[in-house]
C-alpha cells in the first residue's frame, strides 16, 4: 500500500486530467495524507464553477460531459467529507450537494450507472456526516392552481414524497419552515417524437418493419436504448431477420420473449435504419395494432412510442 501511495504522489503535481485530480483527492483522504489532500483541494477549488450557491467541475472547459461532472464532483464531495467536519466543510459540501441533486433523474439516477453509483456513494456519506434525529419541516409549494404541502417529520424522514403539479406554465413559490434538512426535486417531463416506423406488406404471411431512429441533442450520442417491439397477434419474428438485426454495429444485442422483441442499441448519434421480418404463424381476425417503444436504458421517461399494423386480412 505505501509503494503504491507513493508511486501515486508522484502525479500530485500534474493537474492536466481533473477527474485523476478528484480521484487522488478521495484516495489520500482516506490515506490520511493531509498535506497532499490539502494541495490537491486546494487547487480544485481554484478551478470550480461556482455559480447560484452550487459548486461543480468539468473535466475541462471544452468537455462538458454531465455524466463525468457528476463524478469529478463527487469525488470531490467525499474526498472534503472523509476526514473533516467542520462548519466549513460542510459548508462548502452543501454547495456541492445543491448541484449534485439538481443533476438527478425523475428516478433519483444520473446519466449513466457508473456516475449513479459514485454520487449516490457521495450522497450517502453527506447524509451519514449531516444527520440530526430531530428536526421538522413544513415545504410548501404555491402555484396557479392551488397549493401543495409536504411535511417532513423523523417518523417520515426517509419516505419519499411526490405530487403533481397541475399546471405546465405559470408562476410557482417554495416555502420551508422548521429546522433540518430537506431535499425538494421538480421534474418537467415531457415527450419528443424521434421513432419513426414503417412498413410495407409483401405477402399475406409477411410483415415487414422499417425502423429510422436519429439523435439531435446536445451531447454526442445517447446512452444505450432499448427498442421494445410488440408483436402482432399470430406473429413471430423471422429467424433470419433476428440474427441480421445483430449484424448492424449499434445493436448490442436482441432477443425474443414473450411476444417482445428486445433490441439493445449501443447509442445513435445520427439517422439509422434497421428492418425486422415478421411471419405470420396463425390467423387472428380483427388483428389490433401493436406497440413500438424506443427509451433510455438509464432514464425510461424519455421515450417515445407508435403504433404498427397490418392490412392483411383473414379470408
Amino acid at each position: 500500500m505505501h509503494k503504491s501511495l507513493s508511486w501515486l504522489k508522484e502525479s500530485t503535481n500534474d493537474f492536466s486530467n481533473t477527474y485523476t485530480t478528484a480521484l487522488l483527492a478521495y484516495v489520500f483522504s482516506l490515506a490520511g495524507d493531509m498535506e497532499t489532500r490539502a494541495h490537491l483541494l486546494q487547487h480544485l477549488d481554484s478551478i470550480a464553477i461556482k455559480q447560484g450557491g452550487s459548486t461543480h467541475w468539468t473535466q475541462t472547459a471544452s468537455e462538458t460531459s454531465a455524466s463525468l461532472s457528476v463524478e469529478i464532483s463527487s469525488y470531490v464531495l467525499m474526498a472534503k467529507l472523509s476526514h473533516s467536519h467542520s462548519a466549513e466543510d460542510l459548508g462548502y459540501a452543501s454547495s456541492i450537494i445543491r448541484w449534485l441533486t439538481s443533476q438527478q433523474n425523475y428516478y433519483g439516477g444520473f446519466s449513466s450507472t457508473q456516475d449513479t453509483v459514485v454520487a449516490l456513494q457521495a450522497l450517502s456519506l453527506y447524509s451519514s456526516v449531516g444527520f440530526s434525529p430531530a428536526g421538522s419541516n413544513t415545504v410548501t409549494v404555491q402555484s396557479p392552481s392551488g397549493q401543495l404541502t409536504f411535511n417532513v417529520n423523523p417518523a417520515n424522514k426517509l419516505l419519499y414524497q411526490e405530487k403533481m403539479l397541475q399546471d405546465a406554465t405559470g408562476k410557482y413559490s417554495l416555502e420551508v419552515k422548521g429546522t433540518g434538512c430537506a431535499s425538494v426535486q421538480v421534474s418537467d417531463c415531457y415527450l419528443k417524437e424521434n421513432l419513426k416506423a414503417y412498413k410495407y406488406v409483401t405477402t399475406t404471411q409477411l410483415h415487414n418493419l422499417f425502423f429510422f431512429s436519429s439523435y439531435s441533442g446536445k451531447e454526442e450520442s445517447t446512452n444505450m436504448l432499448i427498442l421494445d417491439i410488440a408483436l402482432l397477434s399470430g406473429f413471430i419474428p423471422d429467424p433470419q431477420s433476428l440474427k441480421d438485426f445483430i449484424m448492424i454495429m449499434i445493436i448490442k444485442q436482441s432477443n425474443f420473449k414473450d411476444g417482445h422483441v428486445l433490441v439493445y442499441l449501443k447509442e445513435v448519434r445520427e439517422m439509422n435504419s434497421m428492418e425486422l421480418v415478421l411471419l405470420q404463424q396463425i390467423p387472428v381476425h380483427n388483428l389490433k395494432p401493436a406497440v413500438i417503444a424506443l427509451y433510455d436504458y438509464y432514464q425510461p421517461s424519455k421515450s417515445s412510442y407508435r403504433e404498427h399494423k397490418t392490412h392483411c386480412t383473414l379470408t
